[in-house]
């Protein structure tokens, strides 16, 4: 199946000159949801993982879900202010600005190895911090894991030293 044929491309969204790769049209589909899943199970499965840290929001999709096929506990990195009990967070670089991620100070345990898991690889601020999350709480990332990635963004410089994969890449 060719998963690019699943996902739908929005030009000029949200500004001028982007071309917006919406994955909605192929969580939508069953049998595409299933093969995504699926490939990612079979890379997996094998690999000591302790558990799968999502980022919100579409990587709480496809981490929870593939958390459940390898029986791993799940994760969630938030966005500030949507975690009720103790955090710490890691700010990361925008194109005007900062933003933050969240993560709960207990959500991984010493030494556990966490495949993190996002949506879409664009210039790799957002993994980088949820990388730094994980590190600071006491774990070690086992790889970060893309749907997408944006070869031209160049978001695999700011992971080196991480493993990457990712499952379908734009140029």
């Amino acid at each position: 199946m060719d998963l690019k044929e699943k996902i739908r491309n929005i030009p000029d969204f949200p500004k001028e000159g982007i071309i917006f790769r919406d994955i909605t049209t192929l969580l939508k589909d069953a049998e595409a949801l299933s093969t995504v899943i699926d490939e990612l199970a079979d890379r997996y499965r094998a690999m000591p993982i302790d558990s799968i840290a999502g980022i919100e929001s579409r990587g709480f999709i496809l981490g929870s879900v593939l958390a459940y096929k390898l029986k791993k506990g799940f994760i969630p990195i938030r966005k500030p202010g949507k975690l009720p009990a103790d955090i710490i967070s890691a700010e990361y670089s925008l194109e005007y600005g900062t933003d933050r991620i969240e993560m709960h100070v207990d959500a991984v345990n010493q030494g556990d190895q966490v495949l993190l898991i996002d949506d879409l690889l664009a210039t790799g601020g957002t993994m980088q911090a949820a990388c730094e999350l994980i590190e600071r709480a006491g774990g070690q990332v086992a790889e970060c894991c893309f749907l997408i990635e944006l070869a031209d963004l160049k978001g695999k410089e700011k992971l080196q030293g991480y493993k990457t994969f990712s499952m379908l890449v734009y140029e």
